[in-house]
């Protein structure tokens, strides 16, 4: 009985929490649109993933510049043209409150000197309480997974227009937004206390600060965290893979793994969203970075990455600043087969097969670009009793999840 109660009561919040969010987002509607499920560009063809490094060669003249841009994901809240003025003259400012924070989620069961094996830090925005519910109940669940300890986490910034300053500006409606929006992430927050609200707007080129703000986070609160996967909330993970490919890793040695793209040039046109003109980016390549959409990085790269990012200077796209860090470390992101930040493309030799089928994502660690019915249906398609069958079996394991030495 307590257990039914218990339950009726998460769904009691779960409908109170979208009711509020509904009401809230009928009151916004004028200003943004806050969902990372916005549609790709129509007739775009995604470009091949290969089990090596990604290199995007130069366009030929007048060619669209295409490449670089399947490459990150929709930004969490319009941005419109990208005012460079405005963002050279805030740039240094990299320092902002934590509104909610989550002290104690990395004590791991509860003795001393002792973290997770496994943080999961999601980047999301405050609107889309959809894609948070879709990976605490699948990928995300927190507890004992082959026998490692997963935790996690959800990166938040303020709603755009909502921010401490700005919503004084705008007087009391800004104020009450932001009350409002207070409200309902504390109370997400004392249910499942995985939130992390820090004071900066949410949009796309405020990624960077998400990503400062959360290597300061971990390295203060989560210094003994063997392993953390960072990704977006429209990704599907394989967690038991990723769990296997790390059975072998060393927690002490560096090792950032992913999608890795290398030779990627900055987009000089004015009118893509990934404009960078060459005042803030003079060289012709970026450095190697791994695909923002998931990488994986050990807690020794974790604490290095939190110092060397606090001395590169801040650039408005966060996975190429990630690569700018890691190249001051003198470090090389090491590419991984099963890291699919394009997605899965279509298989030439045969057209007819469908890419949404269990029998792709069984083989797999991260695919991005899913809606969070889609994570569900795929999470309980590879979870449930009705296992599909594949024409190649994983191998059995023989025992339990055991970490390598």
């Amino acid at each position: 009985m307590r257990r039914r109660l218990h339950l009726r009561g998460d769904a009691s919040l779960t409908l109170l929490l979208g009711a509020a969010l509904g009401l809230l987002l009928y009151a916004q509607r004028d200003g943004t649109a806050p969902t990372t499920n916005s549609q790709r560009a129509q007739g775009r063809a995604a470009p091949e993933p290969t089990p090596r490094l990604r290199v995007f060669q130069a366009p030929d003249a007048g060619a669209a510049l295409l490449a670089y841009e399947e490459d990150t994901p929709e930004p969490p809240t319009p941005t419109g043209p990208f005012d460079f003025v405005r963002y050279l003259r805030a740039k240094d400012q990299r320092r902002f409150p934590l509104l909610i924070n989550q002290p104690h989620k990395c004590l791991g069961d509860g003795a001393r000197g002792t973290g997770p094996d496994l943080l999961i830090a999601v980047k999301s925005v405050a609107a889309d309480l959809e894609r948070r519910q879709a990976v605490r109940q699948t990928w995300g669940a927190e507890g004992r997974v082959q026998g490692a300890l997963v935790r996690r986490v959800f990166l938040l910034g303020m709603p755009r227009g909502v921010g401490l300053g700005e919503a004084e500006a705008k007087g009391a409606r800004g104020a009450g937004m932001q009350t409002h929006w207070h409200a309902l992430l504390h109370a997400e927050s004392r249910t499942y206390a995985d939130i992390l609200l820090w004071a900066f707007d949410d949009t796309f080129f405020n990624l960077t600060l998400k990503e400062i703000h959360f290597l300061a986070w971990a390295s203060a609160y989560c210094p003994d965290v063997r392993f953390v996967f960072k990704g977006d909330a429209d990704v599907f993970v394989h967690v038991e893979n990723l769990l296997e490919f790390l059975a072998a890793r060393d927690p002490a040695q560096d090792m950032l793994a992913g999608d890795v793209i290398v030779q990627a040039r900055p987009i000089r046109e004015p009118a893509s969203k990934y404009y960078i003109p060459e005042a803030v980016y003079g060289l012709p390549a970026y450095p190697a970075y791994a695909g923002g959409g998931g990488f994986v990085i050990s807690g020794a790269t974790l604490r290095r990455l939190s110092g060397a990012c606090a001395q590169v200077e801040l650039f408005p796209i966060d996975d190429v600043f990630l690569g700018m860090c890691l190249q001051r470390l003198r470090l090389t992101p090491e590419p991984h087969p099963a890291f699919r930040t394009f997605g899965i493309p279509q298989p030439s030799a045969a057209p007819h097969l469908r890419t949404f089928d269990p029998c792709f994502y069984r083989e797999l660690v991260v695919v991005h670009g899913l809606s969070a019915a889609d994570i569900w249906l795929m999470w309980h398609l590879l979870h449930g009793p009705h296992r599909p069958a594949c024409a190649r079996p994983l191998p059995v394991a023989t025992g339990p999840f055991q970490w390598g030495p």
